[in-house]
């Protein structure tokens, strides 16, 4: 894959919404098959698309790029073969790999996770105003359209059509478990529309109408600031994600991700997984050999 080839691929990602790590190799030290420069992007179920070294310095970049996807933190990741190298410097993670001979990598790590999804139904001059203060302050924004299933990862929907299909939008919304409901209309109509509604108590306490802060907006470009930050300050603070399940090979003894897109091979029940294919062949050999048997 060249390189402008993976900028594609990263581009395509990033237009699905699915998440993905850039790595990128910024130094090799010979004897290594990784150039500066090499890149690769890896999935959320580790399978990488690119290159970044042999199979062993895959192995190491798949089970990191996967805690970076879990932490949502970029790191850089330097794979030398000396144990004894001491601590790695600050915001420097070092990972020992008995399988290299000799050479040393860095490169840097970088996930990419979809930004959070703006629903904005309505074509009137607020509606417009929000989609493009939601782009400009990075989310990305969608034209709700009233019967449509309302997108999994929506993380906000804006009722702005001003008397159409407010209902049906509002209680699909609720029924998909969208964080962030706004209705925009007035105090008083506000009042008229979910009353008719007869939300249940939690329900009614999710549709935030009049939406947006009360700041005195009265223009359409200002409401639409009002309702930004309504959301922003109501937004669920990102957490991390579980780390991802890691095993040890038992052959080298290295770190691998636990995953489908790992070398893997079943004994007696148990699966074990690889750095490479000759870690892999090795133990089909002989598994005992590497199990205290």
């Amino acid at each position: 894959m060249s390189r402008l080839d993976l900028v594609a691929r990263a581009s395509e990602l990033r237009a699905k919404r699915v998440p993905f790590v850039l790595a990128t190799v910024l130094r090799a030290e010979a004897p290594t098959s990784a150039k500066p420069g090499d890149s690769a992007v890896v999935l959320a179920d580790g399978s990488i698309e690119g290159f970044v070294g042999g199979s062993c310095a895959q192995a190491t970049v798949r089970a990191e790029s996967l805690r970076s996807l879990a932490d949502r933190r970029p790191r850089m990741l330097l794979i030398a073969p000396d144990a004894d190298a001491g601590p790695a410097p600050e915001g420097v993670v070092r990972v020992s790999n008995p399988c290299l001979s000799g050479g040393t990598l860095e490169m840097f790590l970088e996930p990419t996770l979809p930004a959070p999804l703006v629903c904005v139904y309505g074509t009137s001059p607020i509606a417009v105003t929000l989609r493009a203060g939601a782009e400009a302050l990075g989310f990305d924004t969608m034209e709700g359209v009233p019967g449509e299933r309302i997108a999994e990862e929506t993380s906000a929907v804006v009722v702005a059509t001003h008397g159409f299909d407010e209902e049906a939008v509002i209680t699909e919304a609720l029924e998909a478990g969208v964080p962030y409901i706004g209705l925009v209309a007035s105090r008083r109509r506000a009042e008229g529309v979910l009353g008719a509604m007869e939300l249940g108590p939690d329900d009614l306490a999710r549709v935030h109408s009049p939406a947006g802060l009360d700041i005195g907006a009265a223009s359409p470009g200002e409401i639409a600031v009002s309702i930004l930050a309504e959301m922003i300050s109501l937004r669920p603070r990102t957490e991390a994600l579980p780390a991802p399940e890691v095993a040890i090979d038992p052959v080298c003894q290295m770190e691998v991700a636990a995953v489908e897109s790992s070398l893997h091979s079943e004994f007696e029940g148990r699966t074990y997984y690889f750095c490479a294919k000759g870690c892999l062949k090795a133990f089909s050999a002989d598994p005992m050999a590497f199990l205290g048997g």
